[in-house]
């Protein structure tokens, strides 16, 4: 959001730094120790789908859609002054009351103590202890008071400068972030699918290749053609890994799908989801996108039950979606469970009859 609001700034696009500018003050109060509660959360959920809008607008029109956010700008202002005000009541409450020793009695022991209570940070104040650790991680030079140390003899040999390993370790990181990015390119999807065209043509070349050589017997013909079709192969498998992606990549949006069903429906809903990982074609983790997305839904609207209904039945009050992949027998295998009523076989039937999908035979 940072980033966002100073490049808005430099492009001069006023209505996105605004709204930038307010969202980034909400987080940093966050990131200062103010308690994240849900409505925090909608709403900055609710900003970014803002932000999204306009940058889309943006890009269609080339100029800045007109607007100024002032509903969710007074949202995010407010929050910020409720969470400040809060966190300065629990601040007051959680001081300690020391009582002051008693001067009478400091006289008398021959001993005063003055102690000073911490007040609670105001809005914009930094502590002393934030403040010298601070310049303990900077990387800025200071010049140190010289140590005192004792008078060494005569004999001893003069102490080696202190090494500097971290300046290096840091230009370590550099040299191998730089190795790490020259270990991968980007590719045109177009020049993947283009070369996968090939590669298929090729593999049907070969495939008509063995075909003449196993009618004509031809043994000087077969072994470069062998070497040939083992070759081919190698290369039609590496062309499929480079169009594999894992499922994950497709699950991406469904935990902000169920959190906003479960707040529509009022309905606590948690989604489980495991095997992120497995690889799938990119192709097809285009197509089962949306019928995901949709099974989803249903789990959350028709499957699992309301909260009151959870505990009348004897049920947690929270519903749990859960969603996995996983390899089985030479297939990839992709389950979606939760622990709702189930299915009414009986309003299914009717449902079917209705629609004439069956009939009563």
């Amino acid at each position: 959001v940072h980033t966002i609001k100073g490049t808005c700034g430099f492009l001069g696009l006023p209505r996105l730094e605004a709204l930038a500018h307010a969202g980034e003050t909400l987080m940093g109060k966050f990131r200062d120790g103010m308690p994240v509660k849900a409505e925090a959360v909608t709403l900055i959920l609710s900003s970014i789908d803002r932000i999204k809008e306009i940058l889309a607008g943006l890009e269609a029109t080339e100029a800045e859609p007109e607007g100024n956010d002032r509903d969710l700008i007074d949202q995010l202002e407010a929050m910020v002054e409720h969470g400040m005000a809060a966190m300065a009541v629990a601040a007051e409450e959680d001081v300690p009351v020391v009582e002051a020793p008693s001067v009478q009695a400091a006289m008398t022991d021959g001993t005063l103590v003055v102690q000073t209570l911490e007040r609670p940070l105001r809005p914009g104040e930094v502590s002393l202890d934030e403040l010298e650790r601070a310049f303990r991680e900077t990387e800025t030079e200071v010049a140190a008071p010289a140590p005192v140390v004792k008078p060494a003899p005569a004999a001893a040999e003069p102490a080696e400068p202190v090494k500097k390993p971290a300046r290096k370790a840091a230009g370590e990181d550099v040299q191998e972030g730089d190795k790490i990015a020259n270990q991968s390119i980007r590719v045109n999807v177009d020049t993947l699918e283009h070369l996968m065209t090939m590669v298929s043509e090729l593999v049907l070349t070969r495939n008509q290749l063995l075909e003449i050589s196993r009618r004509n017997e031809d043994t000087e013909f077969k072994v470069p053609l062998q070497r040939l079709s083992n070759v081919t192969a190698e290369l039609q498998e590496g062309v499929m890994k480079t169009r594999m992606q894992p499922i994950g990549n497709a699950w991406q949006k469904l935990p902000r799908i169920v959190r906003d069903l479960s707040g529509e429906l009022g309905k606590q809903i948690e989604l489980e989801m495991h095997g992120a990982d497995t690889e799938l074609d990119r192709q097809v983790l285009d197509l089962i996108k949306d019928p995901l997305t949709h099974m989803v839904r249903n789990s959350a609207d028709h499957g699992l039950e309301t909260t009151a209904e959870r505990v009348a039945a004897g049920k947690g009050e929270q519903g749990t979606i859960r969603l996995s992949a996983y390899h089985e027998g030479g297939h990839i295998i992709i389950c979606i469970a939760d622990n709702g009523r189930g299915l009414n076989t009986e309003r299914i039937k009717a449902k079917a009859l209705q629609n004439g999908l069956v009939t009563e035979a």
